[in-house]
C-alpha cells in the first residue's frame, strides 16, 4: 500500500515522486517507458524552471552532463528584432536545452534516491476505484502478469494523451485550436547562438545547442501546409531557413549534418483539462497543454509539480482534506499559467495581432524593455507587469512610438 501512485515518470512525475518521498511519503511511480529513453520535446528549460532544479539540488548534476549554456537569445517576428537576455533569476544567468535521454534519467534517479519506488515498463490499463474514489492502478509490465497497486491517491503525469485522464473521465474545459505543425532533428557542424525566428509567410524556425555538440533545429508552418511539406521534408525544412534568414540557411546547407531522423509534432489543441477529482489529480501536459512555440512545457511541469507536491503533502499529513488541498493546486495553476497560455496561443499563430505587433515593435526600440521582454520569456516578470497599460504607455513615450499605432489594452 502506497500513499501516492504517480503514472508517468518524466519531467512532472519523477519530480513529484521525489518531492513527496522527501517529505516521508511512500510513493510508487510507474511508466510504460524504460530509462534512459527519448520523447518528443523542445528540450528548453527557462530560468524559472532551472530555479526549481536548483532548489531541489539537481541543477549542478544536469550542468555536469556537459549541456551547453545559453546566455544570448535572438528573437525575430518578421521585421521586429529582439536580442539579449533576462536579468538573473535566483542567481541563474543562463538557460539549457538538455536531451530528454539525459534529463529524464536524472529525474528518475533522483526520485529513487529520495526513496520513491520506480517501476519501468509498466502500462496502466485501469484505475481502481473504491466508493467513487481513485484507489490504485491495474496494469502489467510487457506481457507479464497483471498487477494491482493501491494508494489513496493517484496522479496522472503521463502527458497530453494521458491514460489516467481518459480513465477518470477528465473533461477538457478550455480549448484553443492548434495552428501549426513542427518538424525537428539534431544537426552537427553549426556554431549558432539561440535562434527563434518567425518570418513572412507564416513560418518559423528555432535553433539551440544541446548535448554532444549538436543543435536542435525545429521548423513550424501552418497546418494547411503539412501535405506540401511532407512531399519533400528535407527540401521544405531547408527552405524555411533560406527564406527567413538566408545567411543561416547557407550555413546550414554548407556545414550542417543531420544526425537523426526528423521527428514530427502535430500537436492536439491547446487545452486545460479538469485536473482534480476524488482521489486523483493531473499534472504537467496531462492537465494543461499548450503549443511548443514558447518552450514552456518542461518549465511549467516543474513549477506546478512543486505546487501539487505541497498541496498533496498538506492533505496526506492531515493538515486539511486532501481533495480540498489538491483543488487549490488547480486554482493556482490555472491563475498563474493563464498569461503564458494566452500569449503562447496567440503568437503561435505565426502572425502577430495588431496589439502584439505594437508592443513588441516598441519593445525592440528600448534596451530596458527588451531586457524585460526576455524576463517575461524567462519567467522572471509576469505578464501582468509587462503588459500593464501604464507600463506600455511609458514605453511608447520613451521610444516616441507613432501615436496612431499605440495599443495599450489587449482586445
Amino acid at each position: 500500500m502506497y500513499d501516492v501512485i504517480v503514472v508517468g515518470a518524466r519531467c512532472a512525475g519523477s519530480p513529484l515522486a521525489m518531492l513527496l518521498a522527501r517529505q516521508g511519503h511512500k510513493v510508487l511511480v510507474v511508466d510504460r517507458a524504460t530509462f534512459p529513453s527519448d520523447t518528443v520535446s523542445t528540450h528548453y528549460i527557462h530560468q524559472a524552471g532551472l530555479s526549481r532544479l536548483k532548489d531541489w539540488g539537481i541543477l549542478d548534476r544536469l550542468v555536469a552532463t556537459g549541456v551547453p549554456p545559453m546566455r544570448h537569445l535572438t528573437f525575430s517576428y518578421t521585421d521586429i528584432f529582439l536580442e539579449g537576455f533576462a536579468d538573473p533569476i535566483d542567481g541563474i544567468t543562463e538557460v539549457y536545452s538538455p536531451r530528454r535521454t539525459v534529463l529524464d534519467e536524472i529525474l528518475v534517479d533522483e526520485a529513487r534516491k529520495a526513496g520513491a519506488e520506480v517501476l519501468e515498463g509498466f502500462t496502466v490499463t485501469e484505475i481502481v476505484f473504491d466508493d467513487g474514489r481513485a484507489a490504485g492502478v491495474r496494469g502489467r509490465v510487457g506481457d507479464g502478469v497483471e498487477q494491482v497497486f493501491r494508494a489513496p491517491f493517484v496522479v496522472g503525469a503521463d502527458g497530453r494523451n494521458s491514460t489516467v485522464a481518459t480513465l477518470v473521465g477528465a473533461e477538457i474545459y478550455r480549448s484553443i485550436p492548434a495552428a501549426c505543425f513542427v518538424y525537428y532533428s539534431y544537426f552537427s557542424g553549426l556554431d549558432w547562438p539561440f535562434q527563434h525566428r518567425t518570418g513572412f509567410g507564416e513560418q518559423q524556425f528555432g535553433a539551440w545547442p544541446t548535448h554532444d555538440g549538436n543543435h536542435l533545429l525545429a521548423v513550424m508552418r501552418r497546418r494547411d501546409r503539412m501535405r506540401e511539406f511532407r512531399a519533400d521534408i528535407d527540401g521544405s525544412f531547408q527552405e524555411i531557413f533560406d527564406q527567413i534568414v538566408p545567411e543561416l540557411g547557407a550555413d546550414l546547407r554548407a556545414n550542417g549534418k543531420r544526425q537523426e531522423n526528423f521527428r514530427a509534432m502535430s500537436y492536439p489543441d491547446n487545452f486545460y483539462r479538469r485536473s482534480a477529482g476524488p482521489g486523483w489529480a493531473l499534472v504537467g501536459d496531462a492537465g494543461y497543454h499548450k503549443d511548443p512555440f514558447t518552450g514552456w512545457g518542461i518549465t511549467d511541469a516543474l513549477k506546478y509539480t512543486e505546487v501539487l507536491a505541497e498541496k498533496l503533502h498538506e492533505g496526506l499529513s492531515g493538515a486539511r482534506p486532501v481533495d480540498e488541498a489538491v483543488a487549490e493546486y488547480v486554482k493556482i495553476r490555472d491563475a498563474e499559467s493563464n498569461g503564458t497560455f494566452e500569449l503562447t496561443c496567440s503568437i503561435a499563430e505565426l502572425s502577430l495581432t495588431p496589439y502584439y505587433d505594437s508592443v513588441f515593435r516598441a519593445t525592440s526600440l528600448s534596451p530596458e524593455y527588451t531586457t524585460k521582454f526576455f524576463g517575461l520569456i524567462a519567467g522572471g516578470i509576469s505578464g501582468e507587469e509587462f503588459f500593464a497599460p501604464s507600463n506600455l504607455e511609458k514605453l511608447y513615450e520613451e521610444v516616441d512610438f507613432p501615436v496612431d499605432l499605440r495599443i495599450t489594452t489587449r482586445p
